[in-house]
């Protein structure tokens, strides 16, 4: 016998928010299952932090449902929600030592006990023996662990992090993210976070969902979105690609860069996302040739070349470590992928 899905912990059903004229948040909709990570992202004004304050109770919505556990709660304040939140500045209280910020999520229990039982989720969150530390005496990534371990204290059905780990420097961002999601992944939390961070994203969501002005443009796993963009608006935004037009017949299609499958069936112009890795260089074979290098940037690991068509387009491929080529080689093209899906029409970034 086939076992039933869960049942979502989260259902948000066409949430609209405007601002005067502005149409922040327009018929927003998804699903959140037990303790899986949602990623909203999307450039600046596309709406996902309005659409986290709407879950979160901050925000009322111009129309549409929330749902959690089935009850629905967007006429309910923010304390009655069962969500708990983690703000972009941690919204910690300087007066208070980290067992008091964790314990001030527990006001049923007596004050005099709330040290005590903030401990299990100062442990859950790595800072055992920073109990009595203040917050101006801790770093930025442990701020944000007594943040998370506030929003854990509280119990939550959810947690919704907003731009978590922005105020962090790169290496640092790389080592808080990892240890966040093994704790919400250990907790079983649902969580929805928003980023503008595309990496961030990829990285830490279990589902991306991709705003575009207070739309959704796309929903699904960072591999489907990242390898299968619906738009050219998503292909552009997850990672740097090519966007080019094609000629399909059947389920081949002819590129600037060769001849290459179809996934599925189309006949007439498509329009194209090939990643600057789904490219491989070759040597020109002649001095009739098919491309030449006009710009390199080595970033170590790899290096990102923009190489100059005969027709003046210019195309980004990412070439391995040890590449030979530099600026004025001339090279010719080969597809490192077997297929290819159109993208929607009229759906250029």
């Amino acid at each position: 016998m086939t076992k039933a899905p869960d049942a979502p912990l989260l259902q948000v059903r066409g949430l609209a928010r405007r601002f005067g004229a502005v149409a922040a948040v327009r018929e927003v909709g998804f699903d959140l299952q037990p303790g899986e990570i949602l990623a909203l992202i999307g450039p600046s004004g596309c709406g996902k932090s309005t659409t986290l304050r709407m879950i979160a109770g901050f925000e009322p919505p111009d129309a549409g449902e929330i749902h959690l556990r089935g009850r629905r709660i967007e006429g309910l304040a923010p304390e009655r929600r069962g969500i708990g939140i983690v703000f972009q500045d941690y919204a910690l209280f300087p007066h208070l030592t980290v067992a008091g910020n964790v314990g001030f999520a527990m006001p049923q229990v007596p004050r005099a006990r709330r040290a005590a039982e903030a401990r299990p989720f100062v442990e859950m969150v790595g800072l055992s023996g920073f109990e009595s530390r203040f917050p101006d005496q801790l770093s930025g990534g442990q701020q944000q662990r007594v943040a998370l371990a506030r929003a854990f204290a509280a119990r939550p059905d959810a947690i919704l992090l907003d731009e978590p780990f922005s105020n962090l420097d790169a290496a640092l961002r790389q080592t808080t993210r990892r240890e966040i999601r093994s704790l919400l992944k250990a907790s079983g939390v649902g969580a929805v976070f928003v980023t503008h961070d595309q990496e961030e994203a990829l990285s830490f969501a279990d589902r991306v969902c991709v705003m575009r002005e207070g739309r959704i443009e796309q929903i699904g796993t960072p591999d489907e979105v990242y390898d299968r963009p619906a738009t050219g608006f998503v292909a552009s935004f997850l990672g740097r690609t090519n966007l080019v037009r094609a000629r399909a017949r059947g389920g081949e299609v002819e590129t600037p860069f060769g001849r290459a499958a179809l996934r599925g069936t189309a006949d007439g112009d498509v329009l194209l996302s090939i990643r600057p890795e789904h490219i491989r260089l070759t040597a020109a074979a002649s001095e009739t040739f098919s491309a030449l290098v006009v710009e390199r940037e080595f970033k170590g690991h790899d290096a990102t070349l923009w190489v100059a068509t005969p027709d003046g387009a210019q195309h980004l491929v990412h070439a391995p470590h040890g590449s030979p080529f530099r600026v004025g080689d001339r090279v010719s093209f080969e597809l490192a992928v077997a297929d290819f899906v159109p993208l929607a029409r009229n759906s250029e970034a």
